[in-house]
């Protein structure tokens, strides 16, 4: 529907519909650890889907498409020839490598703070930290990427610092101040990666519902990722603990693992800057 709506300032809008997730992500940190704390694991879960339905379910019938059935429907064909472009499994490559190493920070913060000697509510509010530039950062890349500069060169460059600060801020990181740093710049640079997806499917594709096909593709990457992420993480993880010692001993192949992960990623869109691509005009 985004895309029946938004066409010249598309990467925008996506960039303000992901960014609103972010902003959301302000309160919830504190929400859910004020429930974890008073109600354990269980019961918050199941609050969590609880207000989701109840706060998403009556606004689906409000949402309409621009275009009528019938059109919708024409436009739907898909030109499946996008396979055999090189830019595209080039594309698929990164977002499955960013995907891995992408939520770990924001899953392992909390607990990271909590080895630094931080409070609950101090790693809630990391979070809520890196929520608040996520969204500065997904605006800000998802304007920029309607052709006021090279796709390639944006996704590049949110990858290279998202691998810096994991590797630098991160994995040294010994004090509420470096941690606070961290979150901000990795929040607003890895985060702008999503909202440059849409265009990565224009960038490949001659028609919309070619785009959209893509679209979907790189999700379901993600969506792999991201899976496999959990299981992977939690192997790196080492009962040790050392101060001294870089991500504490028991984060460091965490952290390296995702500074490898978001390097990956970059080394896959470098790659995709040889490939030709053609933009969707329509």
């Amino acid at each position: 529907m985004v895309n029946e709506w938004w066409v010249a300032r598309r990467g925008l809008a996506w960039g303000i519909l992901l960014g609103s997730s972010g902003a959301s992500g302000v309160a919830y940190p504190f929400i859910n650890e004020a429930l974890l704390h008073k109600y354990g694991y269980k019961t918050t879960l199941r609050a969590m889907a609880v207000a989701s339905i109840i706060m998403t379910g009556p606004l689906l019938p409000s949402m309409k498409r621009r275009l009528p059935a019938s059109h919708t429907n024409a436009l739907a064909r898909t030109d499946w020839s996008f396979l055999k472009k090189p830019i595209f499994w080039l594309y698929i490559l990164s977002t499955m490598s960013q995907s891995l190493g992408f939520y770990l920070p924001s899953l392992y913060l909390p607990s990271y703070a909590a080895t630094v000697g931080l409070s609950s509510r101090m790693g809630a509010t990391l979070i809520a930290l890196m929520n608040v530039s996520s969204v500065l950062g997904q605006f800000t890349y998802g304007y920029l990427s309607d052709g006021r500069f090279p796709l390639n060169a944006l996704l590049l460059s949110t990858m290279l610092v998202s691998t810096i600060v994991a590797l630098t801020l991160w994995g040294l990181a010994k004090s509420l101040a470096a941690l606070v740093v961290f979150a901000i710049i990795y929040g607003f640079f890895a985060y702008a990666y999503l909202a440059m997806r849409v265009r990565m499917g224009t960038a490949v594709a001659t028609e919309q519902s070619d785009s959209m096909t893509m679209f979907c593709l790189f999700s379901f990457a993600q969506g792999i990722g991201n899976v496999l992420a959990g299981p992977i993480s939690s192997a790196l993880l080492i009962s040790d603990t050392n101060n001294h010692d870089y991500g504490y001993t028991r984060y460091k192949a965490l952290v390296i693992f995702t500074g490898a992960a978001m390097s990956a990623s970059a080394v896959f869109i470098a790659l995709s800057c040889l490939a030709p691509s053609k933009r969707n005009t329509r």
